[in-house]
């Protein structure tokens, strides 16, 4: 990735630390890292990154001025994807009342034309939680490892799944015990998908997935 030495990133942050680009110094999302506890490490070299943390994960935190802005955004991920290398790439996204009119077509994008990680978040406040939740469980497997569906049980790719039209915790439960990935979810069949959680329900998810979302 285009973001430190290799050596730099094959070494990861400190325990108990996260390393993170100059720009969100004295940002509300980095004071509440340092509340929970994380250690902070700003650094001028994480290029497209904007954290850098334990288990070779990678974040970039797509803002709500971002969503509702349009295109910039989308360019900047796919250079991110591609130049994510050995890295776990993670992708938040800033969803609020403004911006969750465009949600639906950022999940797709980031998702199905990408193949990224996408966790909706609430705030920067939200935002950090979620950051130090990864932090402080770094002795741990790397949570968001794409192998098996009890990996996909995690509680936040489980919120995830909800955000699909007509889909409850108990049918993104069903769904995630029988796909074994993310993108293999998004690229079910409607037939697949009704033997799960019936016709109509797999229609609502089928064209969430494969409608055009058009320009922006």
């Amino acid at each position: 990735m285009e973001t430190k030495a290799p050596d730099a990133l094959d070494a990861g942050p400190p325990c108990g630390s996260v390393f993170v680009g100059d720009r969100w110094r004295r940002s509300p999302l980095t004071e509440r890292l340092k509340g929970a506890g994380v250690k902070i490490l700003f650094d001028s070299e994480l290029g497209l990154a904007d954290f850098y943390l334990p288990n070779r994960i990678c974040i970039v935190y797509v803002s709500e001025r971002d969503v509702v802005a349009g295109q910039d955004y989308k360019r900047k991920l796919v250079r991110y994807r591609n130049a994510g290398g050995r890295l776990q790439e993670l992708v938040l996204v800033e969803t609020t009342r403004l911006s969750e009119q465009h949600f639906a077509a950022v999940q797709r994008f980031v998702v199905l034309d990408l193949g990224l990680t996408l966790l909706p978040v609430g705030s920067q406040t939200d935002a950090a939680q979620l950051i130090a939740q990864i932090v402080h469980g770094e002795g741990r497997e790397n949570p968001f490892a794409r192998r098996s569906s009890s990996r996909l049980l995690d509680p936040l790719v489980l919120a995830l799944v909800q955000q699909v039209p007509g889909v409850g915790k108990v049918k993104a439960l069903a769904l995630l015990q029988h796909f074994s990935s993310i993108r293999q979810l998004c690229n079910a069949d409607a037939v697949e998908l009704e033997a799960i959680v019936g016709h109509v329900v797999a229609q609502q998810i089928h064209s969430f997935f494969h409608e055009p979302t058009g320009p922006g």
